[in-house]
């Protein structure tokens, strides 16, 4: 693996807050997939206000490393506000963001990028979006998932079974042009495809929790994805997309 360019492949995405023991396994892991490969690769940890003494670790990680970046976040900013500052730094044409709490498998990213080259060959404004077909997560987080993806589907027209997961693979330049907004990696299908894009599902293993907690409870994801549905509807309404007749 080549990273030395100012330019490279691909960027891996990865917003942190508080996964301190996470974080030795995941740089691992995402080693064992980038070490074969030719890509010019990077990874960036977007630490988004840790108070869980993550910050100590970060030097022994970068020197452990060299594909690894850290940009510190002066406080928590949230999920969304992390990863547009990660995607901001990246120098990766290819972007793949992903959780830092070890249930996304970075193990599933070479097949990302596989469906992405192949399905990118007809629409390059392509994202392809993991989908935890088993999740092992508690029945109460899988069944308010499901309905929550049912609703957000009926009325977005994304056809997306998985929304939630946090491993994709798209452009950096395609997420650039979309709307932003908080809490927008909620909706990145659906804003996808309004602006002329397709999405591409791919199944990928999940992991259960076995280190730290979660960072949202089922109400909190509730209440803020109502209102921010309500939102992208609007904003799909009102998108733009004139047709050339000829041009001169």
């Amino acid at each position: 693996m080549n990273n030395t360019s100012d330019h490279l492949d691909l960027s891996i995405i990865i917003p942190c807050f508080n996964e301190v023991e996470s974080l030795p396994h995941l740089c691992k892991e995402i080693d064992d997939v980038l070490a074969p490969t030719d890509y010019r690769a990077e990874a960036i940890l977007i630490d988004d206000g840790s108070n869980d003494g993550s910050n100590q670790l970060y030097p022994e990680l970068s020197e452990q490393y060299p594909w690894l970046r850290v940009i510190l976040l002066k406080r928590n900013f949230g999920q969304t506000a992390a990863m547009m500052a990660g995607i901001d730094a990246a120098r990766g044409e290819i972007l793949v963001p992903m959780d830092a709490d070890l249930q996304n498998d970075p193990a599933d990213i070479p097949k990302l990028l596989k469906a992405y080259q192949e399905s990118s060959a007809d629409n390059p404004k392509t994202m392809i979006v993991g989908h935890r077909a088993k999740r092992q997560d508690s029945l109460v987080k899988r069944l308010s998932s499901k309905i929550a993806n049912g609703i957000r589907a009926s009325l977005l027209g994304d056809a997306t079974p998985d929304t939630g997961c946090g491993l994709k693979v798209f452009r950096r330049q395609d997420f650039l042009d979309l709307p932003s907004f908080d809490h927008m990696h909620r909706f990145l299908p659906a804003l996808m495809l309004r602006n002329g894009g397709q999405v591409v599902s791919v199944e990928v293993s999940h992991r259960s929790r076995e280190r730290g907690k979660s960072k949202y409870g089922t109400f909190d994801r509730l209440w803020v994805g109502i209102t921010d549905l309500i939102g992208v509807m609007w904003l799909k309404r009102r998108s733009i997309d004139p047709e050339i007749k000829e041009d001169q």
